[in-house]
């Protein structure tokens, strides 16, 4: 074979197409993760003003790009950990009728399939939890999720930790290279897009051929006016 035949394609067709999605406040109007921990204060899995009070921290924390994601994580998923698979699983399904159905926006699915019906693959890349994600990138439709992944002790449940690289910040970027090699390409050999509305994203979206900042903070949209990159507006930004 031809060294210049890489991964079986013709070396004059076009690159394949990978379509990043980065999840909240991008695909969705919240934030899911920050949603499902006031969520667990509605349902009285937590306490109201100590959980609250610590989610708004750690919320802080994320926006303003200080957060350290494995402390969070471990908080993040104590409630989930301690009420077992069954009840879990259950809380999540209102979760998502209550709270995501209602926020699942049309020019959000459309976007996804926008890109879909040009054979591109879609991809959710997010710093949210496979817990919560994984029901929410179903419900998009998108099979392939890149989410922080779960340490599952020997009774199969979550213990609380991360396992593997945190698709968060810089992780984002480690974590599509693995996905990519994976599917056999690598950065070169793909035309690829990120969506994002957010600073801590910055690795990934300098790393992609074509950066969306998209809802984006304010940040964020001074950034991508400076280096001329695309600005969409999906729906307005909340908090």
């Amino acid at each position: 074979m031809s060294s210049t035949v890489r991964h079986g394609k013709d070396p004059m067709s076009p690159p394949p197409r990978v379509a990043l999605f980065d999840l909240d406040h991008t695909l969705l109007p919240i934030d899911s993760d920050y949603a499902w921990g006031q969520f667990t204060i509605a349902i009285g899995w937590t306490d109201a003003a100590e959980f609250g009070r610590r989610n708004d921290e750690f919320f802080a924390q994320y926006q303003a790009g200080t957060l350290d994601v494995h402390d969070y994580v471990r908080f993040a998923i104590d409630a989930v950990r301690r009420h077992g698979a069954a009840e879990a699983v259950a809380a999540h399904r209102r979760f998502m009728r209550e709270v995501v159905q209602p926020n699942l926006r049309p020019d959000a699915r459309a976007l996804i399939d926008a890109h879909r019906s040009r054979g591109d693959r879609a991809v959710i890349v997010t710093a949210t939890n496979e817990f919560v994600t994984r029901p929410i990138a179903d419900a998009f439709g998108v099979a392939d999720l890149i989410a922080i992944e779960l340490e599952r002790g020997a009774d199969g449940w979550f213990t609380g930790e991360i396992r593997g690289v945190p698709s968060f910040r810089g992780g984002k970027v480690a974590r599509v290279e693995q996905w990519l090699a994976a599917q056999g390409l690598d950065w070169a050999g793909v035309d690829s897009t990120f969506y994002s509305d957010s600073m801590n994203d910055l690795a990934l979206l300098e790393r992609v051929r074509h950066p969306v900042a998209t809802n984006p903070d304010a940040r964020l949209r001074a950034l991508a006016q400076a280096r001329g990159w695309r600005i969409l507006d999906l729906f307005p930004r909340q908090g």
